[in-house]
């Protein structure tokens, strides 16, 4: 074994006594045990668009964008550099993603998009690692600036071609969509026969076979491949000790701006193809504001999963699930999430009072009989709660995971070249 083999390994974050990692059973284990609950909450509710095929598909749709930007913020966090600027570098996307889609085709509006995205990343690494600038600081700036950036090119671009505007581009040539024959119908089929699980599962499956975009399933190829990298090569390896400790990683030969940089950049651009979903898959075109804060969101879906990559994606569906509740059935879809949450907080009751958290349990306790009462007393929700609802459940559910989080021991810290010599 090489010297920097061993260096790497040397300065590998150690696992937590005691901790359980969230690795692929468990992840399907509570993916299954979220799929019971939810179908038992359709079958008392009635809302039997819960999980048809059309509420999965969407859901889908609405969660790869945030699900990239989480990823994207992972690779800069497990280096140890904190990535606020995911918003600008998918605005970047999602305007480089259009203007080079419109003209020469899909595809190279995907390449453009990840390049956007790319230098965006590029910029927050130099104002970060080199400089040694506060990350949120920069981050924030990259925001701004990435949005007067792009509303300056407008002017001179979209507003002078044929079908757009200053605020959005010409339609983009669609990506080619792939639907499954036989099963997609047969999922179809099941689903509408309304069965406890099976219907459900029917759903899930039928959203995933059913007009699903060739950039749709890259970015779930996505997800296992950051798993890959970063925690089974040595590449990976280095690049996490950085963002664990740099100056024991530099003592032992890692060259930590490098990796810095690969992580922010690698960041940068997967936060780019988030934003070129959007402005070519979601919507096929670029508009002002399209982004709608999804990287902030993906950076929440990343706190959530524990700064690993199945529980990111775990958090990003969640999202894309209630987002997509409001479009689909809207206020009785939002409605039955009432006794869903009910009873997920009953469990957190449970749970507490297994670990001898009786105050905790008591405050859980006390919101579940709220939940449970509204629900039974009303048909449905006001609107306005229908549209903040993703945002309610997103910061209820990072509530109650809070205590388990571990974030990257040196995440955020300042280093400079040289400390560990």
């Amino acid at each position: 074994m090489s010297t920097s083999t061993v260096s790497a390994t040397s300065a590998a974050p150690k696992k937590q006594g005691g901790r359980k990692k969230l690795t692929l059973p468990w992840i399907m284990l509570i993916v299954a045990g979220g799929l019971a609950l939810i179908s038992l909450v359709r079958v008392i509710s009635g809302a039997d668009d819960l999980t048809s095929v059309g509420q999965v598909s969407g859901a889908l749709s609405l969660a790869v964008p945030i699900g990239l930007a989480g990823l994207g913020g992972l690779w800069a966090e497990r280096a140890g550099v904190v990535n606020i600027g995911l918003e600008g570098m998918m605005i970047l996307g999602t305007w480089f993603g259009a203007w080079a889609g419109y003209q020469w085709g899909p595809w190279t509006g995907v390449m453009a998009g990840l390049i956007g995205g790319a230098i965006g990343g590029l910029l927050h690494a130099i104002i970060t690692v080199t400089f040694n600038v506060n990350h949120i600081v920069s981050g924030v700036a990259i925001n701004i600036l990435a949005l007067g950036f792009t509303q300056y090119l407008s002017n001179f671009t979209f507003a002078e071609a044929e079908g757009g505007s200053s605020k959005q581009s010409p339609r983009v040539e669609p990506i080619y969509k792939i639907t499954v024959p036989g099963l997609s119908d047969w999922m179809a089929t099941l689903q509408g026969k309304h069965w406890f699980f099976v219907s459900d599962l029917a759903g899930v499956i039928g959203g995933l076979v059913t007009g699903l975009s060739l950039l749709t399933v890259l970015a779930l190829l996505l997800i296992p491949g950051t798993w890959w990298v970063l925690w089974r090569t040595t590449f990976g390896l280095r690049l996490r000790s950085c963002g664990e400790n740099p100056v024991a990683a530099e003592s032992l030969g890692v060259n930590v701006y490098k990796y810095k940089y690969i992580a922010v950049i690698v960041s940068g651009a997967l936060a780019g193809l988030g934003g070129v979903f959007l402005s070519i898959v979601a919507s096929p075109i670029y508009q002002e504001g399209q982004t709608g804060g999804r990287g902030y969101i993906g950076l929440a879906a990343m706190i959530f999963g524990n700064w690993m990559p199945g529980g990111m994606a775990l958090g990003a569906g969640l999202f894309g699930f209630t987002d997509s509740l409001k479009l689909r059935g809207g206020a009785e879809n939002v409605h039955a999430m009432l006794l869903l949450l009910a009873i997920l907080l009953v469990l957190v009751v449970a749970w507490q009072i297994y670990k001898k958290k009786y105050v905790q349990a008591g405050v859980s306790a006390l919101f579940a009989v709220l939940l449970f009462l509204w629900y039974a007393t009303t048909d449905a929700v006001p609107s306005q709660f229908v549209d903040a609802a993703p945002y309610l459940t997103t910061l209820l559910v990072l509530a109650l995971s809070a205590q388990r989080l571990r974030m990257p021991k040196a995440d955020g810290m300042p280093y400079r070249k040289g400390q560990g010599k």
